[in-house]
Parts: structure tokens; sequence; C-alpha cells
């Protein structure tokens, strides 16, 4: 059984057991998260989909880890105009162990 999942603005499929790496979401590690955003849930007697999400359907998930993502490294460059700019940035995100698909 598997669910699509919205958080963050990104859609993500999750199965029971799995990990799964998000936006960051409020909660530290050991904690438990509810995600209601449930668009769709495929099982053995087939799938059911939300319009646009399922009434009453969530993810439970245990916060493994908060932690930052790779560093992504930026330039601004405008020629004549002497400006160079260079930045990095490292997103903030959290990994989670998904529980259980309540539907």
């Amino acid at each position: 059984m598997y669910a699509i999942i919205k958080t963050g603005g990104k859609q993500y499929r999750v199965e029971e057991g799995k990990n799964v790496v998000v936006e960051k979401l409020e909660g530290d590690a050991e904690g438990v998260v509810e995600l209601t955003e449930v668009l769709c849930i495929c099982g053995d007697d087939g799938a059911q989909f939300g319009a646009p999400t399922i009434e009453g359907a969530k993810v439970v998930a245990k916060v493994v880890e908060q932690f930052r993502g790779k560093k992504i490294n930026g330039f601004t460059f405008k020629p004549k105009k002497n400006i160079r700019h260079r930045y990095g940035h490292r997103q903030a995100q959290t990994r989670l162990r998904i529980e259980s698909i309540v539907a």
C-alpha cells in the first residue's frame, strides 16, 4: 500500500516503513507528525483519489532527523557594471519514517 501526499508545495509517494526527505517540518527528533493532505491511496483493493484531498485520511510519520541539504552555489555577473556576487544556500530539510497510512 502506498499514498501520495503533499507537503512543502511538493508531492511525494510514500510507503509504510520507508524514509522520505521533505522540506522542513516543525518537530524534534523522535517526534510524531501527522500529514493530512493525502491526494491518493493505492492498495490491493484499488485506488482511492481525492478532490483534491481524501477526507479523513492521514499519514503518520516519525521525525528521524532535522538537517540541512547539500550546498548550492550561485553567482551573479553583470558585464560592464563591475558587479560580481557569489552566494550559497543550504535548504533546511526533515527526514521522516512513515509509520502508518490511515484511510
